[in-house]
């Protein structure tokens, strides 16, 4: 095992938290937060000393690690950056002891959006913004591991290559600088347009700032007790129905739109999903519910952001739950099953009823109806990932089940970590007390809230190369 490589990159991942503790620290001395500013200093010092020590061990060694070891960096940067992120809350003003400090920096860095704050209008404006700003890097982050790791042809579980538009070869350094940059751009560009959008359209810059953060991520956390504070007209409204969309689907479809090339063939997963959300929308229309609320409903249960402006009184929160299950574009934010696996899967269980009634007839094995085809390879993984997806709800509702919470509530509770979504009236998950969760609790999602951005696939994969090397 590489371990000085994975020193390496890994240094390289926890630098950015002293640059967001830096920003921290402008921002409280320029408006007077001086209570506040002594935990980011903590923060910055500690981040940059560990990532120097980190960089120092891996410096001279053989950069190159492989996927297994890629497996590790990757849980480990949601390990180790997560406790830097807990600083500015476990030294904060509010007595939030280490254990919650670090489920809310996990909440945030993998976009979930469970926090263990009742009152957000009343925490220190510092802290709102680092908040936003962990969703923000986690988002980042998880692109990047999309990309540079999950792309990898041996185990390629994540079926990026059926939907990844990007440049292809990114073996090189010099490729993958390229495209580090390339992703970097994009999402901080389309952070501003979204900023930019929420700001034009009357809401307050500081709540614009951190909304537009949890959109780009796909996260749950808000800058006040609820969404209904911030977004109120029909115009802030269509905004977020567009903020939703720019990150459920692929993440490479507006830089297609401005490279001017043919973005129906690359990206008709994403015309699917459209199709898929009207589908979604019409059905709640015809439950008897209207308005733009019900679109901003299922476009954030589809994308696994969980932000809704529907109240609890409904009687859909089982048919939003089951929709955040679907997940988004394989390239994107979004967790869930995703929305590709399943259609092969349909398409696969179609092909067989038709094989059986009619053998002799010639079957359609392409996906969205283009070139590429399904092969075995992706069936099968396409249905254990469906399966290990249940096996991951069985284990946390059974555990949640021995917290005193019902069983519909663990069962709700456990789809929502698994797929990082957050609590929210529509599921009628608004009033969740995550603070006073037992120990197990909160470790047990702390665990099932990184699972639900790396497969439970990954940590077999793990278990399998330590345990049985033959």
């Amino acid at each position: 095992m590489n371990f000085k490589g994975i020193s390496y990159y890994l240094s390289l991942f926890c630098f950015p938290i002293s640059i967001l503790a830096f920003i921290n620290i402008l921002y409280s001395s320029y408006f007077d937060y001086f209570l506040s500013i002594n935990s980011y200093i903590i923060a910055l010092i500690l981040s940059f000393l560990i990532s120097l020590a980190l960089f120092f061990i891996g410096k001279k060694t053989v950069k190159k690690i492989n996927f297994i070891e890629q497996l590790i960096l990757i849980i480990l940067v949601y390990l180790v950056v997560s406790f830097f992120i807990a600083l500015p809350f476990y030294l904060s003003n509010y007595q939030v002891t280490f254990l919650n400090s670090y489920f809310e920096a996990i909440s945030g860095i993998t976009g979930t959006g469970f926090s263990i704050f009742k009152n957000i209008r009343y925490l220190d404006p510092t802290l709102i913004l680092w908040r936003s700003s962990s969703q923000w890097l986690g988002g980042l982050y998880f692109l990047f591991f999309l990309i540079l790791i999950f792309s990898n042809k041996q185990f390629n579980y994540k079926m990026n290559d059926l939907t990844y538009s990007g440049d292809g070869n990114i073996n090189s350094e010099s490729n993958i600088k390229d495209l580090l940059l390339k992703i970097f751009i994009l999402y901080s560009v389309s952070s501003l347009v979204i900023f930019l959008f929420l700001n034009i359209s009357g809401i307050r810059m500081f709540n614009s700032l951190n909304l537009s953060m949890s959109l780009i991520s796909l996260g749950g956390f808000l800058p006040t007790n609820s969404l209904e504070r911030i977004i109120k007209s029909n115009p802030q409204k269509l905004i977020l129905i567009f903020s939703l969309l720019i990150s459920m689907l692929n993440f490479f479809l507006i830089l297609n739109i401005f490279q001017k090339r043919i973005i129906i063939r690359d990206h008709k997963e994403d015309l699917y999903l459209v199709l898929i959300s009207f589908i979604f929308i019409l059905l709640v229309y015809l439950s008897g519910y209207s308005g733009l609320d019900i679109v901003i409903s299922v476009l954030s249960s589809l994308s696994n952001s969980g932000l809704s402006l529907m109240s609890s009184n409904n009687n859909l929160s089982l048919f939003f739950i089951l929709i955040t299950v679907v997940g988004g574009s394989l390239i994107s934010n979004s967790s869930g099953i995703k929305f590709t696996r399943i259609y092969i899967l349909l398409k696969t269980v179609f092909a067989e009823i038709i094989k059986l009634v009619s053998p002799n007839s010639i079957v359609n094995k392409s996906i969205f109806n283009s070139e590429k085809k399904i092969t075995d390879e992706n069936i099968k993984i396409s249905f254990l990932i469906f399966i290990s997806f249940f096996i991951s709800l069985f284990i946390l509702s059974g555990i949640l089940i021995f917290d005193n919470i019902d069983f519909e509530k663990s069962f709700k509770l456990s789809i929502l970590t698994i797929t990082n979504t957050t609590t929210s009236a529509m599921f009628g998950m608004e009033s969740m007390d995550f603070i006073n969760l037992l120990t197990t609790s909160k470790l047990s999602m702390i665990m099932f809230m990184i699972i639900g951005k790396i497969e439970l696939i990954s940590i077999f994969l793990i278990i399998k190369k330590i345990f049985f090397k033959d």
